[in-house]
């Protein structure tokens, strides 16, 4: 039988500590002189008090550690718990949404999808503004901590691949957790005030400055505009491109190079691969688009590297509308969206070193079947990869690919076309925010989607955030059994 007293305690700490953080937008809506402030206020009271009495009534089950039953539980339960209050300000607030809506932006927002339901960002209130990307900045810094301390110890999707990467996670998970989130929210908080001021020095506002640095470095991509990265000039373009990157690398790798070893910065495969990924693809598009105007420029060069580089770390901004780009620009953004980051950084999808594991899996079955009594094992950083993890890595695709058609079938069903319903699919599972077509295109938005649509999507974000696994183990009856 499993204790759920040490999970809700954690999660009650984490519903009263969100609770908190509503309060910096309630000071922004009377700095700035609007009535919006009282929203947050009621908001916070009610998610602090609802999680303090959690966490109470909890404490006296508080353990040393998490076995490994609770903290798949734990997982699970806190990117579901955290949307539900994350959601208030939406539905108290000037949006008035309804909770379908207030719902798929919270969720949108702590799984760093960036995916919104709302159809007019700019008279937006500041304080939803700055709500929308606090959400995001909470769920990048929590996705790296699940990455690379829960993750690896549930063995989940391969993951446990990076178990003894720089931070050793075995042994009892919360104890270590806290030390792991120590290190990385330094660097985190570090590269995101960086941004800030990069951003400032480019010309944007202090307050969009602030906005756009905590949803540039979570990788989630929620801007306070519609037209999201259109309406800003060339060197804020590119400043978003640095940060996109770099929040899309290991984290482990800044800790690394904090301590004086930047060796492993420049040797690791992901990154290499991850980097030359983005040279090509940007290489195409940027020849395809001279090859298409007959010219040279360094708009056409520039559009499509923060494009390529936006959708692959999973951002989701857009400078510009591919989707009148042509039908080989459209495919490769579709393609290069289920590729992804690096693991242990903010980004999201299916990650680069799945895909390198995959690759090494075929190379080493491919030349068994040349010389069949030759004995060759797939090996990835000079190590070889064992059984388990190669097939945690299989199992993950296999069940990306099946969520992903289910989920396009089931928004089908909601009456979408084929376009919305796969390329939805596919933008929502793997947390990309955008899909393709008019609707939820680049220029578009999720808020003229029906009700059942938004609820389908909201929840396929929060299975692609915990890396499908570990939902499809809580639902499973063996989980539940003793």
């Amino acid at each position: 039988m499993i204790d759920f007293r040490p999970v809700f305690y954690v999660v009650g700490l984490l519903v009263a500590a969100l609770g908190m953080t509503m309060l910096f937008p309630m000071f922004a809506d009377l700095w700035y002189g609007n009535g919006h402030w009282f929203t947050f206020l009621q908001s916070a009271v009610l998610t602090i008090v609802f999680g303090g009495m959690v966490a109470l009534s909890s404490a006296n089950g508080i353990s040393g550690g998490l076995s490994r039953r609770q903290t798949f539980l734990l997982t699970a339960l806190v990117w579901l718990t955290l949307p539900v209050f994350g959601a208030l300000p939406f539905v108290f607030g000037a949006t008035a949404s309804s909770v379908p809506d207030a719902f798929f932006e919270a969720m949108s927002g702590l799984t760093t999808t960036g995916a919104t339901a709302i159809a007019k960002l700019g008279p937006l209130p500041e304080g939803l503004k700055l709500w929308r990307g606090i959400l995001q900045w909470l769920g990048g810094v929590g996705i790296i901590v699940v990455a690379m301390v829960f993750l690896p110890e549930l063995r989940v999707g391969g993951m446990q691949i990076f178990r003894s990467e720089g931070f050793d996670t075995s042994g009892k998970i919360l104890p270590r957790a806290g030390e792991i989130a120590r290190s990385i929210s330094f660097i985190y908080i570090g590269l995101t005030i960086a941004c800030a001021l990069a951003y400032a020095f480019s010309g944007l506002s202090p307050f969009d400055a602030l906005v756009h640095s905590m949803t540039t470095v979570s990788t989630g991509g929620m801007g306070n505009y519609n037209t999201s990265f259109a309406g800003f000039g060339a060197l804020t373009q590119y400043v978003a491109v640095l940060f996109m990157v770099l929040a899309a690398l290991p984290f482990v790798r800044f800790v690394q190079l904090l301590a004086g070893t930047a060796e492993p910065l420049f040797v690791d495969p992901q990154i290499r691969v991850f980097l030359a990924t983005i040279a090509i693809i940007v290489l195409l598009m940027a020849s395809w688009a001279a090859a298409r105007d007959g010219v040279v420029s360094e708009d056409a060069f520039r559009a499509s590297l923060f494009n390529v580089v936006s959708i692959m770390t999973g951002t989701g901004y857009a400078s510009a509308d591919y989707m009148t780009w042509g039908s080989f620009p459209v495919m490769m953004f579709f393609l290069i969206g289920l590729i992804g980051g690096c693991a242990g950084s903010t980004s999201c999808s299916i990650k680069v070193f799945r895909y390198q594991l995959l690759f090494a899996s075929i190379k080493s079955q491919i030349r068994q079947i040349h010389s069949p009594h030759g004995v060759f094992q797939p090996r990835y950083a000079g190590r070889a990869v064992s059984e388990d993890v190669l097939n945690s890595v299989m199992a993950f695709f296999i069940a990306f690919l099946l969520s992903m058609g289910l989920i396009a079938v089931a928004l089908g069903l909601t009456g979408l076309d084929f376009i919305t319903s796969v390329s939805g699919a596919a933008a929502a599972l793997a947390n990309i925010g955008p899909g393709l077509g008019d609707q939820i295109g680049p220029a578009g938005n999720y808020a003229g989607l029906n009700d059942a649509a938004k609820w389908i999507l909201a929840m396929a974000m929060y299975v692609g955030r915990l890396e499908i696994l570990v939902v499809l183990t809580i639902v499973s009856l063996k989980f539940w059994r003793d």
